[in-house]
């Protein structure tokens, strides 16, 4: 089964996001911080990440790096972040590194979409033909 971790300090948020993905099939892992994700990452093994930005702690973006540098068993990071401006949206995807950025509130469908995309991405990337 494809495993999903969902960080984000909102519980709200959380509860939302995981309902849309366990719908959809997807076994999800959530962590309400940045530190929680880094601590989760190695046992987890998750597939994919949906990340948010704006967390006490260490910050979406930090996270992403410190994820992204690890060279073995690095997945697709999708940020989910209500902070949306051109330079937020480069800072994810060239200084973190992440593979997308969808922003809150999001459209399900949408996000589903780049779910699925970022997933079989990373399927290719790990086991390429």
């Amino acid at each position: 089964m494809t495993k999903i971790m969902l960080v984000d300090d909102d519980e709200n948020i959380r509860f939302i996001v995981r309902m849309i993905l366990e719908m959809e099939g997807y076994s999800v892992v959530e962590a309400g911080s940045g530190e929680e994700c880094l601590e989760k990452f190695n046992t987890v093994r998750p597939d994919l990440i949906l990340l948010d930005i704006t967390m006490a702690g260490i910050n979406g973006w930090e996270v992403c790096r410190q994820i992204k540098e690890r060279k073995s068993a690095i997945p697709a990071v999708l940020m989910l972040s209500a902070r949306n401006g051109e330079e937020d949206i480069k800072r994810s995807l060239e200084y973190a590194h992440a593979d997308a950025h969808i922003k809150k509130p999001f459209d399900t469908k949408e996000l589903l979409d780049m779910v699925k995309i970022l997933l079989q991405k990373e399927s290719h990337a790990r086991h390429p033909k």
